[in-house]
């Protein structure tokens, strides 16, 4: 049962307050966020961030595993053989500039992507770096901007801060990746601000529990039949004249509200749903089992596109911050673990390829192409020499990344690759400068130097670096 009212049909506002995550539509959860935090502790900081907050929200989809700069973004076709795109290369909408030969779609649509060939990781480390790293004092990016904006969205509910993997859109997907790293870290922020993550499998999350306490609940049936029930008890004491506050009507919006419709795709319209999937582009059966990596393979196929749009979805009911990675599939050694670049290209690059161009288009149709930043990157690049077996190796001296919308500079490529495609010919970026300009894409950052109160591993992630000026300037 849930301890949700109290008198003869009145809502309490403390039962309510201590329920979390209810997993509707499929979609199991941990919680609302709140982490011990009251809604009213949740609302002030909110308001702590007016003037700071830009209207703004970024999904960073990490390439896990470390994608080729030549087979994605930077194909180096005048190089030799062993050097040059082992997929070929597609031309782009922007005059002389091409891309790998997966990527026809995106190619299409290049005058509203940024690519920069120029940016470079730092080491050749299987990690999350681009996600948590030193730049970021050891926390998710996402969980310095809850830091700020507060942990919910004030109106809705909606985490702020929020990881997708795979069993988010799909529960035979395997349990999210996070042996190379933990996407949950706060750092010393605090468990507060860590992401919410839903779907099974998450990080302290079960499908269908409630939180403080943390009861399971094995009858999903009952559950919703118990909301059902709640349902029609606000609504009769509504209509019989009651009223509910402020606090009790944002409490009961989080649980039936944007939240819970927001995290199930079955509420959109099916042939959005259908012009994001990327599982008919590569079934399973299409895919070597030989490799040990088949069943991330097929994660990947399965879900990439339905987790970019569930991520849209989250940004319009005010997720300010959303991490989205497939788990490992872009590890092209070709080796007993992974397919090389040529086979790996085909169960990686063309579901990349069509989701990127289904987000691209239905942001633009939706007016959200300035409020959603979207980051593409993984935590290295790949050797300029393709190896004996036809697979790239790790490379950190340089790492393909795409940018689109959010408000900046699109259409370009940012950057110059020496002429083997291996090192930055042109000033470099980094994780700091990437860091530092998904942080002023979210905040005014002049404003929050001057907040009181506010954490030294923010300002520190804001300022180390300037931003890719390219992009920002």
């Amino acid at each position: 049962m849930l301890t949700i009212f109290d008198g003869a049909n009145r809502l309490n506002r403390r039962g309510f307050l201590r329920i979390g995550g209810l997993g509707l539509g499929g979609i199991g959860a941990h919680g609302l966020g709140l982490g011990g935090l009251t809604l009213r502790d949740v609302l002030a900081a909110g308001a702590a961030g007016n003037g700071v907050l830009r209207d703004k929200s970024v999904i960073l989809l990490f390439l896990h595993g470390g994608p080729s700069q030549y087979e994605t973004f930077d194909p180096k076709m005048t190089a030799p053989a062993g050097i040059r795109s082992v997929t070929g290369e597609t031309a782009t909408k922007i005059p002389g500039v091409t891309f790998g030969g997966t990527f026809t779609k995106l190619a299409a649509r290049a005058d509203r992507v940024s690519v920069v060939r120029s940016f470079r990781t730092g080491d050749g480390n299987h990690d999350i770096k681009p996600v948590v790293s030193k730049t970021s004092s050891g926390a998710n990016l996402g969980s310095l901007y809850a830091r700020i904006a507060g942990t919910n969205h004030p109106a809705t509910g909606m985490p702020r801060n929020v990881a997708l993997f795979p069993r988010a859109v799909w529960p035979d997907a395997k349990p999210a990746e996070e042996s190379f790293g933990k996407f949950g870290a706060t750092g010393t922020l605090g468990g507060a601000y860590a992401p919410f993550v839903p779907g099974a499998g998450g990080a302290m999350q079960s499908d269908m529990q409630l939180s403080l306490p943390r009861k399971r609940v094995d009858d999903r049936r009952a559950l919703l039949a118990e909301l059902d029930r709640l349902r029609r008890g606000i609504d009769n004491t509504i209509d019989a004249g009651g009223s509910l506050t402020r606090l009790e009507e944002q409490a009961f919006t989080t649980i039936f509200g944007g939240v819970a419709k927001a995290f199930d795709l079955s509420g959109e319209d099916p042939r959005v749903v259908e012009r994001y999937d990327t599982a008919p582009l590569v079934r399973p059966e299409a895919i070597s089992r030989k490799w040990n990596n088949y069943k991330n393979y097929v994660d990947n196929a399965q879900t990439l596109g339905k987790l970019l749009l569930l991520a849209r979805r989250l940004c319009e009911a005010g997720c300010g911050f959303v991490t989205v990675t497939t788990n490992f599939v872009w590890d092209m050694h070709a080796d007993a673990n992974n397919a090389g670049c040529s086979e790996g290209m085909e169960y990686m690059g063309r579901p990349l390829d069509h989701a990127l161009a289904a987000f691209l288009d239905d942001v633009r149709e939706r007016g959200l192409s300035e409020k959603i930043l979207l980051v593409a990157c993984g935590e290295m690049g790949r050797t300029p020499q393709v190896n004996q077996a036809g697979g790239r190796d790790h490379w950190g001296n340089l790492a393909p990344l795409l940018v689109a919308g959010g408000g900046l500079k699109m259409g370009q490529v940012v950057g110059q690759s020496s002429r083997n495609g291996g090192d930055p010919a042109t000033e470099s970026y980094a994780i700091d400068h990437l860091a530092s300009t998904v942080l002023h894409t979210l905040f005014d950052v002049g404003r929050l130097r001057l907040e009181r109160g506010v954490p030294e591993e923010v300002t520190k992630a804001a300022t180390a670096a300037g931003t890719i000026v390219e992009l920002t300037g």
